[in-house]
């Protein structure tokens, strides 16, 4: 097997293994409420607290992995955060189950935090698009096969059977990590800490000095929590009458995951014809109209919606990470990378637990019509951004931000 194939392979089962285990609670949702008598806010706190300890994570795990090297450090995330998939499930309390959680998200943190650094060390930058695209599809993989996986066996065995399930998974996936990633090819550096840290700081104020990165930054969570936040409900309303599905029926909704690669790609042959903005733009819009869609209490209106809002998501996605790269200073490529994740997840976190929230008190209606707010803010902040980026009376908060960072930097 030559090299470049195990490297693929290896970041393909290490991303299927770190987002399996990340979202396999999200389908459970409905039986942790049971089990706990929480709301829905409550027990989307499961999913929050591990996606918010992988935001915070994310950047010191990156320095660290400058010391250490990026190989342990990918092979510590894969391994630790099966064992925590393991422990999970005999987790005694709820608040137990939460700080298990975190720890988890803290482990998987290891995997996008390093993994794109550790590709282009492995193969150079002519060889890891491919790569990439390998351990992207892992991801989306994963994500689908957790919750299909706990959804489906949640009803026979209960939910903590269900986490056994997706950790038993996870587990076959991250030996073939262990067995196939080879050796990053650059040694870890002996590094002055201070002159790192200085380093960093300086690439972060170049990070958030240029308005269209701030606008992606902004569009990421946006666009995350609306989308976190209407499956983390999701589980609660097709559980629900009037609809009164069964959860291994109802965990068949995320099987608009499916869509995601094909919709990612439409989004680059979308951007090579109409631009970035008006592919983001329409990309975040597709995300409304298929939220709009799941308002009736009609099944088929209701699936056909969730596939729209899925498709619009991982469009909106792909077109603003890809941006954020195209648009990052050669100083300070690794905290654009970083910044646009950090927003990512944050976002995933608190506007997963807000969406729950809003589901929880208010009904269906009114969580629609906060990711609306959501996704149009989001509309609006692109546009703002491109607005400024050209020059074209800027936007005072952009602005003033810019020359606050600016001040940072000197």
């Amino acid at each position: 097997m030559t090299t470049d194939r195990r490297v693929k392979i290896a970041v393909a089962a290490a991303g299927l293994s770190s987002f399996a285990l990340l979202y396999a609670p999200q389908p459970v949702l409905p039986q942790l409420a049971l089990q706990y008598h929480l709301d829905p806010g409550g027990a989307a706190l499961a999913v929050s607290f591990a996606t918010g300890a992988l935001a915070i994570a994310v950047l010191p795990i990156a320095v660290l992995s400058e010391v250490v090297g990026r190989r342990p450090i990918i092979l510590a995330s894969v391994l630790s955060s099966v064992v925590l998939g393991l422990v999970l499930p005999l987790a005694p309390s709820y608040p137990a189950l939460l700080v298990l959680r975190a720890l988890q998200g803290v482990a998987i943190a290891g995997l996008p935090g390093v993994a794109a650094a550790y590709l282009v060390e492995r193969l150079g930058r002519a060889g890891v698009a491919t790569a990439v695209g390998a351990m992207i599809a892992g991801n989306s993989i994963g994500g689908m096969v957790g919750r299909l996986a706990s959804g489906f066996v949640a009803e026979p065995i209960g939910w903590r059977g269900a986490l056994y399930v997706v950790a038993g998974i996870s587990l076959v996936f991250s030996l073939i990590t262990v067995v196939t990633l080879p050796p990053a090819e650059r040694a870890p550096a002996q590094l002055d800490l201070r002159a790192e840290l200085k380093s960093v700081a300086a690439g972060l104020a170049t990070a958030v000095r240029r308005p269209i990165l701030l606008a992606m930054y902004f569009v990421a969570p946006l666009a995350t929590g609306s989308f976190v936040g209407l499956f983390n409900a999701a589980g609660f309303r097709l559980t629900s009458a009037p609809l009164d599905l069964s959860p291994a029926i109802a965990s068949l909704v995320f099987l608009a995951y499916a869509t995601g690669s094909v919709c990612s790609a439409a989004a680059g042959w979308l951007v090579a014809r109409a631009g970035r903005t008006w592919a983001l733009v329409g990309a975040l819009l597709l995300a409304l109209v298929g939220a709009l869609l799941t308002l009736p209490d009609w099944l088929p209106l209701v699936a056909a919606g969730f596939v729209l809002f899925t498709c619009g998501f991982f469009a909106a996605h792909a077109v603003a990470n890809g941006w954020a790269a195209a648009e990052a200073p050669a100083t300070a490529r690794g905290q654009v990378s970083g910044l646009y994740t950090l927003a990512f997840y944050v976002g995933s976190s608190v506007g997963g637990a807000a969406a729950a929230t809003i589901y929880g008190h208010a009904g269906w209606s009114w969580l629609i019509a906060a990711v609306s707010g959501w996704l149009l803010l989001g509309v609006t902040v692109v546009l703002l951004g491109v607005r400024a980026a050209r020059g074209e009376r800027p936007n005072v908060a952009f602005g003033a931000l810019d020359r606050a960072t600016a001040t940072l930097g000197r």
